[in-house]
């Protein structure tokens, strides 16, 4: 970076300069900001040891030189590694809460957090929920996000990789939910037991859903996230056809499954036209989400099924 950085004396000078750089140096954002200020201001923030929000409000307060090239150092990483700002700083946030977030994991960013937000109304009433399960963890975002939210559900965070999985038991203590939320290694439902007759009464799941023609076109940004939480075979419908046939075993009778597949949406309705997918809106923006029920589950478990076997 040039050396007049000196002539940047104050937050709200780095974060003008930082988004300047980043918009000239054609970086991608989409995790958890969508524009080079907030992107430089997040940076900044977390550079110098503030909440966000309290950033902005000393915005003309001078920094140290250490500060400034605290900030600098950041900004540079972000620009020459295309890597996303929340591996930098190592947390995001998602439903109004903190996640630490690595490379074992990919960043938070799903619409499901609104969702989430309501206890999953109006499509269940949070009183009566008592059991959910996350597949597909990751982080444990969407989980732990539903324990928080609801407090007092019994949740399961599921997913096939134990580096998620220990980032997962990092964010369940930080939100000091160990006691309500439970980890397991599954491959989709292969380790969850299925002797509790009752079932969960909400899963929900923001598995890996990027079709092979569409990993090859993902900005620089997205390529350091694990392949392992995007990758879903040609037409990114490999685990989501697996949790369609399979999930009706798992759910209660009233139960529901809400899944987020995001662009594969078109390629799911497609494959499946019977299939009476409910495809849900958001008011702060995303789709590609679906709904379906135990009762739809079970009656067209053998579509999905012969899906699964023309994969």
């Amino acid at each position: 970076m040039p050396a007049d950085t000196d002539v940047l004396v104050t937050i709200d000078d780095l974060v003008r300069w930082g988004a300047s750089r980043f918009s000239a140096a054609g970086l991608f954002f989409g995790h958890g900001t969508d524009n080079a200020r907030d992107e430089a201001h997040w940076l900044t923030a977390h550079a110098l040891h503030l909440p966000f929000d309290l950033a902005a409000e000393y915005g003309h307060c001078h920094v140290t030189g250490a500060e400034r090239e605290a900030v600098l150092g950041l900004f540079r990483r972000r620009i020459h590694e295309r890597r996303p700002a929340a591996y930098l700083t190592g947390s995001t946030r998602f439903a109004g809460l903190e996640f630490a977030v690595d490379d074992a994991v990919m960043i938070p960013r799903s619409p499901l957090a609104e969702l989430i937000e309501q206890g999953f109304a109006p499509w269940a009433d949070p009183a009566r929920i008592g059991r959910v399960l996350d597949l597909c963890t990751g982080s444990g975002c969407l989980g732990i996000a539903a324990a928080v939210h609801l407090p007092d559900v019994i949740v399961d965070l599921a997913d096939v990789s134990p580096a998620a999985l220990a980032v997962a038991r990092r964010n369940c203590e930080r939100h000091g939910l160990l006691d309500r939320v439970r980890l397991m290694e599954s491959d989709l439902f292969a380790g969850i037991g299925g002797d509790d007759d009752e079932g969960y009464d909400i899963i929900v799941s923001n598995p890996p859903y990027v079709a092979g023609a569409e990993m090859e076109t993902l900005p620089p940004e997205y390529r350091h996230e694990p392949p392992l939480a995007l990758a879903a075979g040609e037409t990114g419908l490999d685990l989501v056809l697996r949790m369609l046939r399979d999930a009706p075993d798992y759910l209660a009778d009233d139960g529901i499954l809400v899944v987020e597949v995001g662009n594969s949406a078109g390629a799911l309705a497609a494959a499946l036209p019977a299939v009476p997918f409910v495809w849900l809106d958001f008011e702060r923006g995303g789709e590609g989400v679906f709904l379906l029920d135990h009762a739809a589950l079970a009656a067209h478990h053998d579509q999905f099924a012969q899906a699964v076997a023309a994969l």
